[in-house]
């Protein structure tokens, strides 16, 4: 299939059956969770209405602690009720030096690169 035709038919989520897609969006957990678990993102195929209805609340939540617990609750459901499996883990090459007191390496599971950011904590 040619790439714009592709690339069409998943945005119009056209593909069935078996079918991998990854991405490497920046952004924090609600810009990550938005396109893949919400009944409007692009790349979702499904929803559960309190995971819809959580999502809402915390785009318009000010306090970051209640913001914060809300994508937690999210996450928790969505691996509960085991909406997504991840079937491979990328290999990368990963090192940090002798300056480094907290690499960052693992402190997302699954996540390839050294974050986020601003965990990651120079020796003083």
């Amino acid at each position: 299939m040619e790439r714009a035709a592709f690339l069409s038919a998943w945005r119009d989520k056209k593909l069935k059956n078996v079918f991998v897609g990854a991405t490497g969006a920046a952004g924090n957990a609600s810009t990550r969770i938005e396109p893949y678990a919400t009944g409007k993102g692009v790349n979702s195929y499904g929803t559960f209405p309190e995971i819809e209805s959580l999502f809402q609340r915390q785009l318009h939540e000010m306090d970051r602690k209640k913001r914060e617990d809300m994508l937690f609750q999210i996450q928790r459901i969505l691996a509960e009720r085991v909406m997504f499996v991840p079937i491979w883990e990328n290999g990368f090459i990963r090192a940090y030096g002798p300056r480094v007191e907290e690499p960052g390496l693992t402190l997302i599971p699954a996540f390839p690169y050294s974050g986020p950011l601003e965990d990651v904590r120079l020796k003083k």
